[in-house]
């Protein structure tokens, strides 16, 4: 039977590799909010001679209005983001905007109030705590061990500041702000890593009960073995699903369904390559201060 457990301090070494580059951009850029945190407003067009000039968007709007971002919404369409405005000033702006392009077409004209913005901010942040707590607590007591719950959350946490850190990335390269959207692929992301990595404990828990006297670190390897072509064939078809989605499905969820593809593919990986091996040092942690105390 292959070792796999063997490999954990590689497979933490890759988790690193993707962790690292992320938290530094979080620290240094943070992450990039949509109006759906700061306040502000949002105005869709479609017109194919603005989309190809976007820096006359810029130059014509920016003596009276703060714009934050201009971006790409589909064929012939973008997307303006700024200031809070009133229908009156948005009309004014569209009249301005029509001296390149009378075809100019309204398609869509949305404000948020900063106050709602600060709303959601407390409200995902404390969905997270909560989640991650009653995680913790739960599984650790349907596997009467608190090192299955304790694994199990920081094997999600790796997948989340591994989301968080790439968006990081993405908003300060790119551009890409997150809304709620995002926060919606975020606490997917948490759900699909947690039932993954329950699926794995569960086949460790099973044969502990059948082979009590088989060592723990091989239990783990089997357990892995056995669940891994498993995790593989199930996580495939969503990445497949995803893919397409961000590829052909447009502008408005691409960045929605890279949310989750990110979060699917680390949440894959984090089930098998973090949660398990977590538990192997727990026990041999354990194991050490029992030795001492002797």
């Amino acid at each position: 039977m292959i070792n796999i457990m063997k490999f954990k301090w590689l497979f933490f070494g890759i988790s690193l590799m993707f962790l690292i580059p992320g938290i530094i951009s979080l620290l240094l850029f943070k992450v990039r909010p949509s109006i759906d945190f700061t306040g502000g407003s949002l105005i869709e067009i479609k017109s194919q001679a603005l989309r190809a000039d976007k820096e006359f968007v810029k130059l014509t709007l920016q003596a009276d209005y703060q714009i934050s971002s201009i971006q790409d919404s589909g064929d012939d369409q973008i997307i303006i983001r700024g200031q809070v405005i009133d229908n009156q000033s948005k009309d004014l702006m569209l009249a301005k905007l029509k001296q390149k392009d009378p075809n100019l077409t309204e398609l869509r004209f949305e404000t948020v109030g900063p106050v709602l913005g600060k709303e959601l901010i407390v409200k995902t942040l404390t969905a997270v705590v909560i989640v991650s707590s009653f995680i913790t607590l739960y599984v650790g007591w349907r596997f009467n061990e608190l090192k299955y719950g304790v694994s199990a959350v920081l094997a999600m946490f790796h997948d989340t500041f591994i989301l968080l850190g790439s968006f990081s990335l993405l908003g300060h390269f790119l551009g890409i702000e997150v809304d709620v959207l995002f926060v919606t692929a975020l606490l997917t992301t948490l759900s699909f890593s947690v039932h993954d990595t329950i699926v794995v404990f569960d086949r460790v828990r099973e044969k502990q009960k059948k082979v009590a006297s088989v060592k723990y670190v091989d239990i783990l390897n089997a357990a892995v073995l056995e669940t891994l072509g498993r995790s593989i064939n199930n996580s495939m078809t969503i990445i497949v699903m995803l893919l397409s989605l961000a590829i052909l499905g447009g502008q408005t969820i691409k960045w929605f369904a890279i949310a989750l593809l990110i979060g699917a593919v680390t949440g894959t990986y984090s089930s098998t390559f973090t949660a398990v091996p977590l538990l192997l040092i727990w026990d041999s942690a354990k194991n050490f201060l029992k030795k001492k105390k002797k």
